[in-house]
């Protein structure tokens, strides 16, 4: 007899991806504030902050299954999507390693936000 699958397992993928674009994305933060051109990043240091809290609490509203986890889902891939577009502008491997991820995670949080 197959086990039935709870909510919060069948968000396990966004939930995962967001936590890694997360952890990236504080990566990536740590980073750019050390680069000779900090000032230049302004804006990215900006998204990837906005990112981070995003995917985390994206992540936790998934794991309670809050009736929000669409919407917020939504929201959390606008936010990776420009994270990415923004990082894609910097060269350094830690700005391509996580416009990658970002971009994983925005379309994790799609596929999430329209089974929600």
């Amino acid at each position: 007899m197959p086990i039935l699958q709870t909510s919060v397992e069948k968000f396990q993928k966004c939930i995962d991806a967001c936590n890694r674009c997360m952890q990236v994305c504080e990566e990536c933060l740590q980073s750019c504030l050390r680069e000779p051109d900090a000032n230049a990043r302004m804006r990215c240091i900006s998204l990837l902050r906005d990112c981070a809290d995003i995917c985390a609490l994206s992540s936790q509203y998934m794991s309670r299954n809050s009736e929000f986890s669409a919407q917020l889902c939504g929201l959390c891939a606008t936010i990776c999507d420009a994270c990415a577009a923004e990082c894609d502008k910097f060269k350094d491997q830690h700005c391509k390693a996580c416009a990658d991820e970002c971009r994983r995670c925005a379309q994790e949080c799609r596929n999430m936000a329209q089974m929600g």
